[in-house]
């Protein structure tokens, strides 16, 4: 599956979640898929990008709310992830979905008094602002690139960073 398609995924279960442990549950997949992409990019997107996309594919953080017992057995969607078809448009709406995923999390830590579950969320907070600078040190790459080029029209090409960072 297309990488937007799997952040929109996440980005509205997370909307819809009412429970700490789904929020938690949905922070694990937004981490995943912010490795799965990071992988991803590291090995097939444009060379600029690759040493952050490698360093996204290795934060880990999220993994520690896999010790809860009702979330042990969740498959990450993130390993339904064919392609990324617009680079861009992806780490744009991965930025998002990290964002997003920190302000819920950080509103489970307040509300909870589990001692287990507050750090659990104060990691995975951490795992999804790490890989967020990740993300966002991407995108000024990208724009830094598109300075130095002419328009698309006058190369006669499409941008290759919006091009597929792997066939399907």
């Amino acid at each position: 599956m297309e990488a937007e398609r799997l952040i929109a995924a996440v980005r509205h279960a997370l909307a819809q979640s009412r429970t700490a442990l789904d929020i938690v549950a949905e922070a694990w997949q937004a981490q995943a898929l912010a490795q799965a992409i990071g992988s991803r990019l590291a090995v097939l997107g444009p060379l600029e990008l690759r040493g952050e996309a490698r360093a996204l594919s290795e934060i880990g953080g999220g993994r520690a709310v896999l010790d809860h017992a009702g979330l042990r057995a969740v498959v990450p969607r993130a390993d339904r992830l064919t392609e990324v078809a617009e680079v861009r448009t992806a780490l744009n709406a991965l930025s998002a979905l990290l964002g997003e995923v920190g302000i819920a999390l950080v509103g489970v830590a307040c509300d909870t008094d589990e001692e287990g579950l507050y750090w659990q969320c104060i990691e995975a907070i951490d795992a999804a602002d790490e890989s967020n600078d990740r993300v966002r040190g991407m995108l000024r790459r990208l724009a830094v690139r598109e300075r130095g080029r002419p328009p698309d029209a006058a190369r006669g090409r499409a941008d290759p960073a919006d091009s597929p960072a792997g066939p399907s």
